[in-house]
């Protein structure tokens, strides 16, 4: 989040702060720089300025005064005035304070001046030679010559600001996207008194400012909707940002700050949409929140793994990226988090990590640093998992993405074409932090992802009903994502990464289950997501389901082992429903002789149930029978055709 923190302490000008001796005979000038000091302590700023404003007017040489405004200008990030306080301080007596220059390096930098900021860095380096200076510049003069050869080699890319729909003169920041790419929250940071706001000069503190959320949705040309505010109990008197939206919008987990449940300073917080809008936020406990600082989650596309930022013991760095996976979910629809996990030297630094964004191919992390290389304060950078998954040595986005200024908070559409971020450091914007959006270069961009979207129904009644998602890799049984419909709507989205076979398994209690199967091997065309309506079947007498997911070799009755997903959630099935009896059934297509096919039908109902047996599920539960090519569901004349009646299918004999 912005401004939800403000100074632990304050930096090197401060430490002159209170001393004996200063270099004025003024005691009133004195008293004011001292008030100065303590409004800049509390985050006053504006009041601190106008403090050390009357302290200069009493002595214009009083170098502590110039060099405390030199710091305030820095913090409120108006270099080029915090520059021209602390030539003031070198210009009067370029050797009282030897941090001047290592300031004026940092200023320069922040400013984009890459190589007067060496220039400045290099003096100060020779002149804390023989003052035992403690301040180190190597990691400065490496970023700045970084910067220099990046402006070099610009990225090709033309960000194009989302507009007066989204932007304003406030700040617009922290974008999150659903995988459709039709819905967007974001965060703005609101004055909290307006008429106050409109006269201008305002600190961007939380005495004047909040954190809201934002959302806009995307009409069917293309085009983002004016902007509305959230409705409470989201959106508070308090700050809440820093959001993060599941794959498919039915989950924001965000920041908030101070609140009477918090574990610490600021903690991670979870609502889910509801029927009348979006629910009360609940913390999420521990281990992702501790009595530190936790921060700027994201969600993957499984729906099980949340990535977060905090700066609790036992890190690399001041804050690092951690990660937590979902281990079980509460009635009320809560996740419950463990595992919690540290990314690692590969990524975190001993500096600050920002704004993660792990991208739906589950395999790409975008993320915002000021440890490794950069052109500014906080730059953008990406890294990605090697075969091992093991994290690459991040890669800076470049220049222009990057800029002398903060840039925070990138994600990228599910399609990996398009990346959305905010920044003050592009001309032309509404004013402030303004959202923007690019078409990511090629080597920048993640592996796209398809999804499949769409309702599900009660077979008999036709209402719309919530149920548990689960998309497993046919090949290792691996559990690759999960999620679920949504309560009232019955709508569901859940992403799909190409390259590999994926078994569908959807389920509710008192419902047998719903099988799908999709192989994306070698397919990355998204323009056509899967749209999908699933009806699920009560369970009762004569309900029957196709088991898509279980599979022979051709002209066998011999199981693969991708068949075992799908078969163990038959044993889960029938566990949970102890006096359920079903038939197996085998059936074939129109290929070779009715009794060849009658004989291997029987045979591939019998494995399926000889396996089921073989879980523990009593054999007088359990019935096999093979229908040969007698009871088709398609034309035979096709080969689609002739798939779906080459299958396995379960019958309800007794509920």
């Amino acid at each position: 989040m912005r401004i939800l923190t403000l100074l632990a302490a304050c930096a090197l000008t401060l430490t002159l702060w209170g001393q004996t001796g200063y270099r004025t005979k003024s005691q009133r000038a004195i008293e004011l720089y001292e008030e100065a000091g303590t409004f800049y302590v509390k985050g006053q700023t504006a009041q601190a300025l106008t403090s050390i404003n009357k302290a200069l007017e009493r002595d214009q040489m009083f170098i502590e005064a110039y060099l405390l405004k030199a710091e305030i200008f820095q913090y409120l990030q108006k270099y080029s005035d915090a520059r021209e306080m602390l030539i003031q301080t070198i210009s009067i007596d370029s050797m009282y304070f030897i941090p001047a220059f290592y300031n004026m390096g940092k200023v320069e930098f922040f400013m984009g001046n890459y190589q007067e900021s060496i220039g400045w860095f290099k003096r100060y380096d020779n002149l804390a030679k023989t003052r035992k200076q403690p301040l180190k510049t190597d990691q400065w003069i490496m970023k700045a010559e970084f910067a220099i050869k990046a402006k070099n080699r610009p990225v090709k890319i033309v960000p194009r600001n989302l507009g007066t729909a989204i932007n304003t003169d406030l700040d617009e920041y922290w974008p999150s996207l659903t995988a459709d790419e039709n819905t967007m929250v974001y965060t703005v940071l609101v004055p909290r008194d307006t008429n106050a706001y409109k006269m201008g000069n305002l600190p961007k503190t939380p005495n004047y400012f909040q954190e809201d959320f934002y959302e806009s949705l995307r009409d069917e040309s293309g085009q983002w909707q004016h902007r509305q505010a959230i409705l409470p109990p989201l959106n508070s008197p308090s700050n809440e940002g820093a959001q993060t939206l599941s794959a498919d919008g039915q989950w924001m987990f965000y920041t908030a700050c101070g609140r009477r449940d918090t574990k610490g300073s600021c903690d991670i917080y979870f609502a889910q949409r509801t029927a009348s809008g979006w629910s009360d936020p609940v913390n999420v406990g521990a281990p992702v929140n501790t009595p530190f600082w936790e921060s700027q989650p994201t969600i993957a596309a499984d729906g099980r793994t949340l990535y977060f930022i905090s700066n609790r013991s036992g890190g690399i760095g001041k804050k690092d990226i951690w990660c937590a996976t979902v281990t079980s979910i509460k009635d009320d629809g809560t996740p419950i988090f463990g595992d919690l996990k540290n990314l690692g030297s590969n990524i975190n630094t001993e500096g600050d990590e920002n704004s993660p964004f792990m991208h739906h191919d589950g395999q790409t992390l975008y993320f915002s640093s000021d440890g490794w290389p950069g052109m500014g304060q906080m730059d953008l950078f990406l890294s990605r998992k090697d075969a091992s998954g093991n994290w690459q040595t991040p890669e800076n986005l470049g220049f222009p993405i990057n800029t002398a200024s903060d840039e925070i908070g990138l994600v990228v559409n599910a399609a990996g074409n398009r990346a959305y971020y905010s920044s003050d450091g592009i001309e032309g914007g509404a004013g402030g932090k303004d959202l923007y959006v690019f078409d990511l270069p090629n080597d920048l961009r993640p592996t796209p992802v398809s999804y499949v979207r769409g309702i599900v129904y009660d077979a008999d009644t036709k209402e719309r009903i919530a149920a548990r998602f689960e998309l497993y890799d046919v090949k290792s049984g691996n559990l690759k994502a999960s999620s679920g419909s949504n309560g009232h709507t019955g709508e569901f989205l859940l992403c799909l990464p190409p390259g590999n076979s994926y078994a569908l398994n959807v389920s509710k209690s008192g419902y047998l289950f719903y099988s799908g199967h999709f192989n994306l091997k070698g397919i990355h065309d998204l323009t056509s997501p899967r749209q999908i309506d699933i009806y699920l079947q009560p369970i009762r007498e004569g309900s029957q389901v196709v088991l898509e997911n279980v599979f022979f070799a051709t002209d066998s009755y011999q199981l693969t082992d991708e068949s075992r997903v799908e078969l163990d959630k038959v044993v889960a099935l029938m566990t949970d429903n102890p006096s359920m009896t079903i038939e197996v059934q085998g059936h074939t297509d129109n290929q070779g002789s009715a009794a060849y096919n009658l004989q291997l039908s029987q045979q591939r109902a019998q494995s399926v149930v000889t396996y089921l047996t073989g879980k523990s599920i009593a054999p007088a539960r359990l019935t096999s029978k093979g229908y040969g090519m007698t009871q088709p569901v398609a034309p035979n004349e096709t080969e689609a055709g002739r798939a779906q009646n080459r299958r396995t299918q379960m019958k309800v004999l007794k509920k």
